[in-house]
C-alpha cells in the first residue's frame, strides 16, 4: 500500500475502475454515460481471454439491451433454453416468458465479449488504459481511505516493463476478477465457508455450434451409462453459432473429489464417449482446454469500505446455483455506477460516506437471501447421493424441472408473478443475508 494526502485538487479521475472485465466495463459505461470521469485500467490487452463458458442467460441479456448493444448483429448465438441431460433422460426447458427478462439468452466467446463491453465503455467517455497492472491501493494517510492506485506498464505477456506510476481519484472499483488483489491488500479475506468451484473448458469445431439449445449435463460417464465409472462433476455444451461451441466441466468444493481430480483428463474421459458425431475430440480443438476457480455466493464481502467498491468475481457474485457470473457482473456494475453517480453528487465526508455504503445494501437486498439458498444447494449438490436421487426422480417431471429453472437461472417476476415465482421469491425474501 501507499500512502498519500489527497486535496480537492490532484486527481486523475472522479473514479479508477480497475480491470475491464464485464464487472469493469460495466461500471466504466454507466458511469461515462453519466458524465462521469472514469479511468478503466486494465493488466491486459484486448482482445483477451478469459476462462468462462460463454453463456449469457436472460438476466445478461437485459443488461446487455439496457447498454444498447444491438443482439441480432452477426457473432451473437442465440439460445431458446436448457436442454438437461442425465439420468437417461433429455429434456428442454424453454427460457421462461416474464415481464421481468428476455424469453432468450445469448451466447458469445469472452474473446470477443469482453473487448465489445470495453470498447462500448470507452465510446460512452470511458478512459481505457490497457496493458497497465495496478500493483496496490494509494490511501490517505490520515484516514486510511483509498484514493487512488499504483500500477506498472507491462508488455503484451504480462512483464512489468517501466516504472511504477500512481493513479489517484477519491472513489474506485475493484473489478480484478478471482484474484481480488485490492480487496486482499485491504484486508478483505476470502470467506472459507463459501463454495467455490473450478470450471475447465474447450472450444471444438462442431455440427452443433448453431444448436439452440445450451445442453447442461448433471451425469458424466466415461463409457456407457450404467456400465462405467461416474466422474465427478457437471457439463455443457454452450453452441457458438461461429461453427464452434464451448464445452466444459465444473466442480463444486463441496464434492468430496473436489481436491484429487484431474480436470482436464476427466473431460476428455467424458467426451470420448459421447456421440462422435459431435466432433468432440483433440483434432477438433480450436483452443486448448484451461481452467480456473469460480468464487461463489458473496465469498468476499463486504463490497464496501473505504472508498473502494467490489464488483463481480473480485467479490464473489458467481451464482452458486449454476456458476453464472456475468449477468451479476453486469447488474452490479450498474449499481455500482448509480451509487457512485448519486455519491458524487453531495460533497465529500459524511453524507457522500453514506450514500457510498448503500451500494452493499443494495446488493444484500437484491442476491443475499438468494446466495444464501444457493450455498444451501451447493451443500446438496455435493452429496452423490442426492444427485442420484435428484436426477432420477426430478428429470421426468417437467413442471418442477420449470421451477428447477427459475430457481437456478434467478429469473422470477418479483410481482405478479406465477405460483413458482411467488414460492422462489418467498424463500429468498425469508433467507438471511450473510
Amino acid at each position: 500500500m501507499t500512502s498519500s494526502t489527497p486535496s480537492g485538487a490532484g486527481f486523475d479521475a472522479q473514479v479508477i475502475v480497475v480491470g475491464a472485465g464485464p464487472a469493469g466495463a460495466a461500471t466504466a459505461f454507466h458511469l461515462a454515460n453519466a458524465g462521469v470521469d472514469v479511468l478503466l485500467l486494465e493488466k491486459g490487452t484486448f482482445p483477451r481471454d478469459k476462462i468462462c463458458g460463454d453463456g449469457l442467460t436472460p438476466r445478461a441479456v437485459k443488461q446487455l439491451l439496457a447498454m444498447g448493444f444491438d443482439l441480432d448483429e452477426p457473432g451473437w448465438q442465440r439460445n431458446k433454453g436448457l436442454r438437461i441431460v442425465g439420468a437417461g433422460h433429455r429434456i428442454e426447458l424453454p427460457w421462461p416468458e416474464l415481464d421481468s427478462f428476455p424469453s432468450y439468452g445469448m451466447a458469445r466467446a469472452r474473446m470477443q465479449l469482453d473487448e465489445l463491453l470495453a470498447r462500448h465503455a470507452q465510446k460512452a467517455g470511458a478512459r481505457l488504459q490497457e496493458l497497465t497492472a495496478v500493483t496496490g491501493p494509494v490511501l490517505d494517510e490520515r484516514t486510511g481511505r483509498v484514493v487512488g492506485v499504483t500500477a506498472k506498464p507491462v508488455d503484451e505477456r504480462g512483464r512489468k516493463v517501466g516504472d511504477e506510476v500512481t493513479y489517484r481519484a477519491p472513489i474506485v472499483v475493484g473489478c480484478d476478477g478471482v484474484s481480488a488483489r485490492l480487496a486482499t491488500a485491504m484486508g478483505i479475506e476470502r470467506r472459507e465457508n463459501r463454495p467455490m468451484a473450478v470450471a475447465c473448458r474447450a472450444y471444438y469445431t462442431t455440427p452443433l455450434h448453431d444448436d439452440e439449445w445450451m445442453e447442461s449435463w448433471l451425469e458424466l460417464w466415461d463409457g456407457k451409462p450404467g456400465e462405467s465409472n461416474k466422474l465427478p462433476g457437471y457439463g455443457w455444451i454452450f453452441p457458438l453459432g461461429d461453427g464452434t461451441a464451448n464445452v466444459g466441466l465444473g466442480i463444486l468444493n463441496t464434492s468430496s473429489a473436489f481436491q484429487n481430480m484431474d480436470y482436464k483428463d476427466s473431460m476428455r474421459r467424458w467426451l470420448a464417449h459421447v456421440d462422435p458425431a459431435f466432433g468432440f475430440t483433440d483434432e477438433n480443438l480450436v483452443a486448448p482446454i484451461k481452467s480456473a476457480a469460480l468464487p461463489m455466493g458473496f465469498n468476499r464481502k463486504p463490497h464496501y469500505g473505504r472508498g473502494l467498491l467490489l464488483v463481480g468475481d473480485s467479490g464473489g457474485m458467481v451464482n452458486p446455483f449454476n456458476g453464472e457470473g456475468i449477468d451479476y457482473a453486469l447488474e452490479a456494475g450498474h449499481m455500482a455506477a448509480d451509487t457512485i453517480v448519486s455519491a458524487l453528487a453531495v460533497p465529500e465526508g459524511a453524507a457522500r460516506e453514506a450514500v457510498l455504503y448503500g451500494y452493499q445494501k443494495a446488493l444484500d437486498d437484491a442476491y443475499g437471501g438468494y446466495f444464501t439458498l444457493g450455498r444451501v444447494f451447493a451443500k446438496m449438490v455435493g452429496n452423490p447421493t442426492f444427485m442420484k436421487q435428484a436426477t432420477k426422480y426430478g428429470l421426468p417431471r417437467k413442471s418442477l424441472m420449470r421451477f428447477v429453472l427459475k430457481l437456478m437461472a434467478n429469473l422470477t417476476d418479483p410481482r405478479d408473478g406465477d405460483a413458482h415465482d411467488k414460492i422462489i421469491n418467498a424463500l429468498a425474501k425469508a433467507a438471511p443475508n450473510a
